[in-house]
């Protein structure tokens, strides 16, 4: 099990974004009630989907290669829905994953498509929907509960979803997922997500939720380890058959084989020079302004 306690990203972000000079700390979700479905059959008869806030790769929109720079031109901004076969090339280079300790360079670890077609192949889920769903990642909860959610829950009913997989990446997005999960929940399809920022989740309130702590943009299991991977998609699995109430979370008992001490990389204003907090300001900046231009395109 893992050595440390899990990072607080609420606590982190507040104090990196305060650290930058923005005095009005970010407001996250936060509900007493959750919705619970109880699956109407077994795993083994389910057409599963994914939903995830990784972005269909156009190369027209800047650098998002492994490891690539956080790219706001690359963000999207309304649901969508897209063909597992072929399987798609996307990539997370608009999110703020840890890049002090991950590449994003295995699709595996934030997707889990090829484990959910293996579990499929092995008869553990009934079957992989020909759909996923992309999910952006907004910090405004209205527009993810009057215009995202609603569009997201009639793609899901229309395909007939019988359970929904949630992949998070960045902090926004644990709560962009957690809002959609939550109303897929009430139109009674199942979830479960996936998920590396606990604090976050626990604190909007979930179904279910299988934790990995690992850095951020690791939600599905360690890279370039498909065992790990197929372990986790797993854990998620069992989780969605065996709840009985909601707000159950799991924890995996998978370790990170990174370096010891990366809890304390994550958006941490104490490693960073005056110089660094200056630059990451005016790239932030940056960002709004480029994240509100696309928007109102």
């Amino acid at each position: 099990m893992p050595s440390s306690p899990p990072i607080s990203y609420i606590d982190r972000t507040t104090s990196y974004y305060l650290g930058l000079g923005y005095d009005n700390p970010y407001q996250w979700a936060q509900y007493d009630d959750v919705p619970f479905t109880i699956p109407a059959k077994p795993v083994n008869q389910m057409r599963v989907a994914i939903l995830t806030t990784a972005a269909i790769y156009d190369p027209d929109k800047g650098d998002q290669s492994p490891g690539a720079a956080y790219n706001a031109d690359a963000k999207f901004y309304t649901v969508y829905k897209a063909p597992v076969t072929p399987p798609p090339d996307l990539r997370i280079s608009h999110i703020a994953i840890d890049r002090d300790n991950t590449t994003a360079e295995d699709i595996g670890t934030y997707f889990p498509l090829e484990a959910l077609q293996l579990a499929a192949s092995k008869h553990n889920i009934g079957m992989v929907a020909s759909w996923f769903y992309g999910f952006p990642t907004n910090r405004s909860q209205r527009t993810h509960l009057e215009i995202d959610i609603p569009a997201l829950t009639q793609m899901l009913i229309a395909d007939h979803i019988d359970a929904l997989i949630a992949v998070p990446n960045c902090p926004i997005c644990h709560q962009s997922v957690a809002l959609a999960a939550r109303a897929t929940e009430a139109a009674g399809i199942p979830t479960v997500i996936m998920g590396c920022a606990k604090d976050i989740i626990e604190h909007v309130g979930v179904p279910r939720f299988y934790f990995s702590d690992f850095p951020l943009g690791n939600s599905c299991g360690r890279p370039n380890d498909p065992a790990s991977q197929q372990q986790t998609l797993y854990g998620a699995l069992d989780l969605l058959a065996s709840a009985t109430a909601p707000r159950t979370t799991r924890t995996s008992p998978l370790e990170w084989q990174g370096k010891p001490d990366w809890k304390s990389d994550y958006s941490n204003i104490d490693k960073l020079t005056s110089d660094d907090i200056a630059a990451r300001r005016t790239a932030f900046d940056k960002a709004k302004t480029i994240a509100m231009q696309k928007r109102n395109s």
